[in-house]
């Protein structure tokens, strides 16, 4: 992992007054489809030249309502950090001088080949002949692996430290998670099937696996969900499909969930995600349950009742303001050419009832260094924690420390 280059002092001037360029959207280009009832209702011709706030205010209903959220989503949106992907952009000098300097300052941040092969190979495992991936990899000390990939003096470098150096107090090591635009989902599913001890209520419903078939019957649209890079299939095959993947989720969830003794339950979870054609199937089934959960918090919203706030911001955006919008440029595009942003961050703890909490590690020092999806979880939902250097790749820290009471 390569840090980016340090700013000398005559260019710290231009990074004070930059500030961090919000990226609400991955996808800037809308895809363009037929779409009936939820899509239709709120996609206008001018959709792209509207604000936010804008679009915020076609879904309000009520004078009351309108002015509660749109308040509430400008101070969202004032705020550059909250539920948002943020990117760090750092100016780059134009002075050869201090290019130079900066590229002295970094050299100990790279690795000899050696090393670079090494790190390669950490997530690959040969059996035989034959070569899998690991989608997590074995335990790591914590601030080995922190030595490892952050080697140098520059402030991105020594806020990165700190911010390990206290999840250390918390766990003592971590697992790699491969990176491939799952990496948020594979992460919240493995956290959660390795602590498993029950299935959850939602999975022990009768009818969890007609929801593909209750949706495909409302909802023309969600005929064009995407399946594994596979386009145009028939209403029947993605209503089988998807009910197969929703059937998988549960049998694993309970098989996990009933081993009783640690070291087995790791095992299994480590077996499942060695089979990539299971493994992704749970990922679809995860999405497909993020999709009915926004459905549901669209629908809610529109009638009047009461939705939490992330719901307002999820459907404020240009290119998901319905869920027809947010299956075709977000959900759909979740593995292939993105991975989840910051609200959608929120869906995915509202489809599992899970409370997700993850260490932000490049905003130590701050008060959304831990930050909670959602940030107003229920009591008796269960927590699994993750650890982001970026809110794009996500990790897990593993190994909980026994605290001393004083």
């Amino acid at each position: 992992m390569t840090e980016p280059i340090s700013i000398s002092a005559g260019a710290d001037e231009m990074q004070r007054k930059d500030t961090m360029s919000i990226q609400l959207t991955k996808h800037a280009k809308e895809v363009d489809v037929p779409c009936n009832e939820l899509c239709s209702a709120s996609m206008h011709t001018d959709r792209k030249e509207q604000s936010t706030s804008e679009i915020t205010k076609e879904h309000v209903h009520g004078s009351t309502r309108k002015l509660e959220k749109t308040d509430m989503i400008k101070s969202l949106m004032a705020d550059q950090d909250a539920y948002r992907n943020c990117e760090l952009n750092l100016p780059v000098s134009s002075n050869p001088s201090t290019m130079e300097s900066s590229m002295d300052s970094e050299e100990d941040m790279y690795r000899d080949a050696e090393e670079i092969e090494r790190e390669k190979t950490l997530l690959v495992c040969e059996t035989g002949s034959s070569e899998f991936k690991l989608s997590v990899a074995p335990e790591m000390d914590i601030m080995e692996y922190c030595i490892k990939e952050w080697r140098g003096n520059t402030p991105v470098a020594k806020r990165m430290k700190k911010g390990y150096e206290a999840v250390s107090q918390k766990f003592a090591s971590i697992r790699r998670v491969r990176g491939d635009n799952y990496c948020a989902l594979r992460a919240t599913l493995f956290q959660a099937l390795s602590q498993a001890t029950q299935l959850p209520s939602w999975l022990q419903s009768e009818d969890f696996t007609m929801l593909p078939e209750k949706l495909l019957s409302k909802y023309d649209w969600i005929k064009q969900w995407q399946l594994k890079q596979k386009l145009g299939r028939k209403i029947g095959e993605i209503n089988d499909e998807i009910k197969e993947y929703l059937m998988l989720l549960r049998k694993k969830w309970k098989n996990i969930s009933e081993i009783k003794t640690l070291n087995e339950k790791q095992e299994a979870c480590d077996e499942l995600f060695k089979n990539e054609e299971e493994e992704y199937s749970l990922y679809e089934a995860l999405k497909f349950l993020m999709l009915n959960t926004a459905i549901e918090l669209y629908n809610d919203d529109k009638n009047g009742r009461r939705v939490p706030v992330f719901s307002w911001l999820l459907f404020a955006r240009d290119t998901s303001s319905n869920p027809c919008q947010l299956m075709h440029n977000h959900l759909n595009q979740i593995g292939h050419s993105g991975g989840l942003e910051q609200v959608e961050m929120f869906l995915l703890a509202y489809a599992l009832q899970y409370t997700i909490q993850v260490y932000r590690l490049y905003k130590y020092s701050t008060d959304e260094f831990i930050t909670l999806y959602p940030n107003d979880p229920k009591e008796d939902w269960p927590v699994v924690t993750l650890i982001t250097e970026d809110d794009r790749h996500y990790n897990i820290p593993v190994g909980m420390c026994q605290e001393t009471v004083l």
